[in-house]
């Protein structure tokens, strides 16, 4: 069996995380995966949050200060590669993704070969529960479109960060995690352009996207400057601009 670690990256989601962590532990993936917290610099009770689940074999790593979501999956990937792990599947800490469905994001690594294998929530339906906001609606199939355009490969969910990763594939000197721009948002569409283009196996699950009451907050993403920092990668890498 291939050793698979769970990751859910969190900043200052309070009730949220823990929510995503009590999911996890009450899911069919625990006991079969090995599961770490990532925490980016959490300034609320989060951090304590998350402390108060080591008993229940709840590890994480925090950053002293909050670096970006991008700088956080980097820092996930290098303890899974130091630590032998052979997949790592990233998901949300704020609570939007089901725990539920990790062991269907795996499996085509495990018995197909996937090299990287990406959670859609359009993949053959509509699985966006709750009070998914009108723009988000808008801009998470307009990026799929532009991204598919780029990588000649038809994306339905190109926005969605779960996602299970085949560890080798960071093997590849042609994908350079370790370029600044990769801190925020740009990370995640990067590191799916870069396996679909240079040919790795990919493949996308359905998975549902369950959106909490808005007054717990829809996201971090702030509508301009988060949008442009995960349209970017599309135009960097299609035009030639970054590597």
């Amino acid at each position: 069996m291939p050793k698979i670690l769970v990751t859910p990256i969190a900043f200052n989601e309070h009730v949220k995380i823990k929510n995503t962590i009590e999911r996890f532990l009450a899911s069919s993936a625990a006991g079969t995966v090995d599961y770490l917290v990532l925490n980016d610099g959490s300034t609320d009770e989060t951090t304590a949050i998350i402390e108060g689940f080591a008993s229940r074999g709840v590890r994480t790593i925090r950053h002293d200060v909050q670096r970006g979501v991008g700088a956080a999956i980097r820092t996930a990937i290098r303890y899974a590669i130091a630590n032998k792990y052979t997949i790592l599947v990233v998901m949300a800490g704020n609570d939007k993704d089901n725990p539920d469905e990790i062991l269907s994001l795996v499996e085509p690594i495990t018995k197909a070969d996937r090299d990287l294998v990406q959670g859609s929530r359009y993949k053959g339906g509509d699985g966006a529960q709750g009070d998914m906001p009108l723009y988000r609606r808008f801009a998470t199939r307009l990026h799929p479109f532009l991204f598919s355009l780029f990588v000649g490969q038809r994306v339905t969910d190109s926005t969605n960060g779960f996602r299970a990763i085949k560890l080798s594939l960071f093997q590849d000197a042609r994908i350079n995690l370790d370029q600044p721009w990769l801190d925020h948002y740009e990370l995640e569409p990067y590191i799916l352009f870069k396996a679909i283009t240079l040919g790795y196996r990919f493949q996308e699950v359905f998975v549902t996207k369950r959106y909490p009451a808005k007054r717990l907050g829809y996201t971090k993403m702030k509508p301009i400057v988060g949008w442009w920092s995960i349209l970017k990668p599309i135009f960097y890498l299609g035009f030639k601009i970054k590597r």
